[in-house]
């Protein structure tokens, strides 16, 4: 099978991966493992050096947590990734092409030991016959005899190993979806308990007339509330972004809250465009950051909706 990857697209894909998000050489190992479906994990030796490589290229660079290596791109390692955009979509359909391949390879490798065990299977039956013809011996016979029973007891063996193993692999796809939902209840409690306290937060500022405050601490709180949950459910635990300045400069606020709530929105969206535009954004962050969006609209939406001081 021709390798995985051709010369330099693991350095190319390893630059896309730290462009995705900050990651330590395990992560980075998990992720290709699940590019391909599981049927393929670079090893240590493969990823590491490379990483070392690109570090000091200036492409990418890396800060220590936990003992771990946690690696990041460079200004630098994203102009070569934009660059050579075209190559990365070629690499992605590499991509699919030898995940097609080794998924082919597999099948034709299961194919060839069924094959081999029945022309086995064949052969015994066939030097038991001639052995039978060949000699009259009761004593070979009944040698013979067992020699067969021998093998027929260990191909039914083999064959309560394979129904075995498949059971215990349902079963443990059984198990993993189980645990899928029982995680995205969790989540979904979360989410409700969550907009529950920020509402009381903000209707006690508002009761006590205090709606500019109201507003800005529910948006606050919803965003802190929300990276904390995404935070238990997709792995390690990040810190909290900064709460923007507009959102506590003393010009936010005037005597006009329709006003301020209109400058207020533009600016949220002027920061949001800008750090797009900088950034990019990928499929995946398009749709956690319509969910959150979705939230927060809804949260504001019941704000101003409710009974005024």
């Amino acid at each position: 099978m021709p390798p995985v990857f051709a010369h330099g697209r693991l350095r190319l894909y390893l630059l896309k991966l730290l462009d995705e998000a900050p990651r330590h050489g395990y992560e980075i190992i998990r992720q290709l493992e699940e590019r391909f479906q599981g049927l393929y994990a670079p090893s240590a030796g493969t990823v590491y050096p490379r990483l070392a490589k690109l570090e000091a290229e200036g492409l990418v660079t890396h800060t220590t947590e936990g003992g771990r290596k946690v690696y990041s791109i460079t200004p630098a390692g994203r102009a070569e990734l934009a660059d050579r955009q075209g190559e990365l979509a070629e690499l992605e359909l590499e991509i699919q092409d030898s995940v097609s391949a080794l998924a082919a390879d597999i099948r034709e490798d299961v194919r060839g030991a069924a094959g081999d065990l029945r022309r086995e299977m064949r052969e015994a039956m066939r030097e038991a016959r001639e052995a039978t013809a060949a000699e009259r011996s009761g004593d070979y016979l009944a040698g013979a005899r067992e020699e067969w029973r021998r093998a027929k007891e260990e191909w039914r063996e083999q064959a309560r190993r394979a129904k075995e193993e498949s059971r215990r692999a349902r079963q443990d796809a059984q198990r993993a979806r189980r645990q899928a939902r029982e995680a995205q209840d969790h989540a979904r409690e979360e989410v409700l308990r969550i907009k529950e306290r920020v509402q009381e937060q903000v209707r006690e500022h508002t009761r006590k007339g205090d709606w500019p405050s109201g507003l800005a601490e529910g948006v606050n709180a919803l965003a802190r509330e929300l990276g904390s949950l995404a935070g238990q459910t997709r792995g390690p635990a990040r810190e909290h972004p900064p709460t923007p300045e507009w959102a506590t400069a003393d010009d936010a606020f005037s005597k006009n809250p329709a006003r301020d709530l209109d400058r207020l929105l533009d600016r949220f969206r002027d920061e949001i465009r800008d750090t797009a535009r900088d950034h990019g954004v990928t499929p995946g962050q398009l749709a956690e950051i319509r969910a959150r969006l979705a939230e927060t609209a809804a949260h504001i939406n019941q704000t101003l909706g409710g009974d005024a001081p």
